[in-house]
């Protein structure tokens, strides 16, 4: 695929918009028989007609046209640049970056202990549920069991301070912030997205409720990718 150029949204809208197309032209078994995991991930990596041949089930009769369709909407786009998970390397619909002037995107964690007590300003360290990595963040905000925070990383290192009270498991459940990379997706629509603050760059997959400009909010959180 062509490197990434920094293009006009719109410009990068449309050629998402083909991605799509292409996908509901391909069969949508997911079979994995060309060496992707399903037929959305597969669409995202074609440049060419040529790579049709990875699809064996497109070749059946009752698909006849469909290469054809593919064809006239690969030669009417242009690629744009792979968002790629480096943990998983599935790819990823765009990147999440904070808000602007903050250190990190929003994150609504739930903790699971039910002894945490968490106000507007403390600084604490948890471990996302389904993640491996210890994480530090500061309350922004707590409500009703929610708490809206910032990661800040180990910071208590540069300035010897104590190690944060660690609260144990919380569940994630939404991200807010901008996209820098991909496409801009529809309210209601299932994304997968790589948070540009994720030590691993993993892929994560949500759904949409709010867009405003650049602005997103993704709840439904779920580090297996949908």
């Amino acid at each position: 695929m062509d490197s990434w150029s920094t293009p006009a949204n719109d410009e990068v809208d449309e050629v998402w918009r083909i991605v799509k197309r292409i996908e509901k032209l391909l069969p949508g078994y997911n079979c994995g028989e060309c060496g992707f995991s399903s037929c959305r991930e597969f669409a995202g990596k074609l440049v060419d007609v040529a790579g049709l041949v990875r699809c064996p089930i497109l070749k059946q009769e009752r698909f006849s046209g469909r290469a054809e369709e593919i064809a006239g909407l690969l030669g009417s786009s242009e690629r744009t640049e792979e968002i790629v998970g480096v943990l998983d390397g599935l790819m990823a619909d765009f990147s999440l970056s904070p808000l602007p002037g903050e250190p990190s995107c929003r994150e609504d964690l739930h903790p699971f202990n039910p002894e945490a007590r968490l106000e507007e300003g403390d600084i604490f360290r948890y471990r996302p549920l389904g993640c491996p990595i210890t994480h530090f963040a500061k309350v922004l905000k707590s409500s009703q069991g929610v708490v809206t925070v910032h990661l800040i990383g180990p910071v208590h290192l540069l300035l010897g301070l104590p190690a944060p009270e660690d609260i144990g498991i919380c569940l994630v459940l939404a991200f807010e912030g901008t996209i820098c990379r991909g496409r801009r997706p529809e309210v209601g629509e299932t994304v997968r997205f790589l948070p540009e603050h994720c030590m691993m760059q993993k892929v994560h997959s949500g759904v949409v409720v709010h867009s405003e400009g650049e602005r997103l909010r993704i709840e439904g959180i779920d580090l297996k990718v949908w």
